[in-house]
């Protein structure tokens, strides 16, 4: 039975996993940067110790310091949140040479899924519908372009080990994909050390719908509803919600198959998220796994009533799966607005500060509010902006809407900007409403935003 978790990350996934850690009767130990010296998190766990200074690559990112605590403090077990090491297969190999239990997948199949052109070439080879683009890696830009003419244009080029959006570019014809090859090239090995790019064509008026699995060590494995994340801002996620109104039961009955047998194909263990495009046809094609936690887990918390972290420690203790397919039913409609520390009027750039007053309108049917921020927190510049997590859970999509609004209108944060009022003006539009959206929602929208934003008065 585990007694002592390190939880290797910060902001509100190290409080929620904190709290959960609590709540099983675990200890909890704490690392944090010079910046969150005094955050919430740091407040909760039972210990701490200070990795180093503010930059990630010497704080959240530091693989042997955090081994090192986590051996010096006596842990069994570390969780690494989602982000920063929670997919560095390296990271996962460490703890399992070091006898610290990786509450996340083997590390092997982290290297096999992290690498995103050998992911989709293994998911192919065992009859995943994949997006028409390269057999693996591709090696020069001439290759690039012949596979281009090939499948036709637009096209992305995206960094094998791609995630968040980086990585990634768009291409509408062949002068520009020399370029682009570069630049990808370019960003790929400032953030990932890694070289290599993969081609897909660009599937138009897609939605991005993804499924979450749960899979223990006695080939038990449990399908989630999907959650469609479709509304993005590059390649990063906005707003999620689940169930999608535009998938029926069969569809999503079909898809828990396809990824359940590929969790099955690849020995995965613990939890893991599938992401698929859907075009207008509802045909799903394969786009890469996570091998970890992700952000909007919360999101099928809601609706499903299981605690997913919670799962798996219990999972990497070696326990049996809790529940069965069965047991999975989808209780309402869950809807999760991202609230960043930004200014939408000025392309969205992180506004970092001290927060001077802060109220979140909790205690009402329906609303959790995940958060690594109270009042007097700072909000570094060094990190992801996002500052909490709004969401709302009840029968329809209608009434979350409208407590939504409402929970979003009532939020005070004094001290920085955010982008609470763009996140009111997305869930309000009629397409969000309808269903009917797709991955280029918010670059259609941003015209209307701004003329409503300078009508109204400041």
């Amino acid at each position: 039975m585990l007694k002592k978790i390190l939880v290797a990350n910060r902001g509100e996934i190290a409080v929620q996993i904190i709290r959960a850690v609590h709540d099983m009767g675990i200890t909890a130990v704490a690392i944090y940067s010079e910046a969150d010296k005094d955050s919430l998190f740091v407040k909760l766990a039972d210990e701490t110790v200070c990795i180093g200074k503010s930059s990630s690559d010497e704080s959240y990112l530091n693989m042997i310091g955090i081994i090192n605590v986590a051996n010096l403090t006596g842990c069994d077990a570390v969780h690494p949140g989602y982000g920063f090491l929670s997919e560095n297969a390296e990271f996962a190999k460490l703890c399992e040479e070091c006898s610290l239990k990786f509450i996340g997948p083997k590390y092997k199949t982290i290297s096999l899924m992290g690498d995103k052109s050998k992911a989709r070439k293994k998911m192919s080879d065992i009859g995943v519908p994949v997006i028409p683009g390269s057999d693996g890696a591709v090696t020069s830009k001439l290759e690039a372009k012949q596979i281009a003419k090939k499948i036709g244009f637009p096209v992305l080029l995206k960094s094998a080990m791609g995630g968040g959006g980086k990585g990634i570019r768009k291409v509408d014809c062949l002068e520009d994909l020399e370029s682009a090859f570069y630049e990808a090239q370019q960003e790929s090995i400032a953030s990932y050390n890694n070289d290599e790019i993969y081609i897909e064509k660009l599937i138009c008026n897609a939605k991005h719908i993804e499924m979450q699995v749960l899979a223990d060590n006695y080939g038990n494995i449990v399908y989630l509803p999907e959650r469609d994340c479709s509304i993005q801002r590059n390649h990063q996620k906005v707003i999620e919600e689940s169930p999608c109104l535009m998938v029926s039961p069969e569809e999503r009955a079909s898809l828990g198959k396809i990824v359940s047998q590929a969790t099955k194909e690849i020995s995965y263990v613990n939890t893991g998220t599938y992401e698929f495009l859907m075009d207008r046809d509802h045909n799903f094609y394969f786009i890469e796994m996570n091998t970890r936690i992700q952000v909007e887990y919360t999101v099928t918390e809601s609706i499903t009533g299981f605690e997913l972290i919670k799962m798996q420690i219990m999972i990497a203790d070696g326990e049996v799966l809790p529940i069965k397919q069965k047991d999975v039913l989808i209780k309402g409609y869950s809807l999760e607005c991202r609230l960043n520390a930004e200014d939408v009027e000025k392309n969205f750039s992180p506004q970092p500060g001290s927060i001077k007053k802060l109220f979140f309108p909790t205690g009402t049917l329906g609303v959790r509010v995940d958060s690594g921020i109270i009042q007097g927190s700072v909000v570094p510049p060094y990190y992801d902006s996002m500052v909490a997590k709004i969401v709302v859970c009840l029968n329809n999509k209608a009434d979350a809407i409208n407590k939504m609004t409402r929970v979003l209108k009532e939020i005070t944060i004094d001290g920085i900007k955010t982008n609470r009022e763009f996140l009111k003006f997305l869930v309000n539009t009629n397409e969000f409403k309808s269903g009917n959206f797709d991955t280029n929602f918010i670059e259609k929208n941003m015209n209307h935003w701004r003329g409503e934003y300078n009508d109204k008065p400041k």
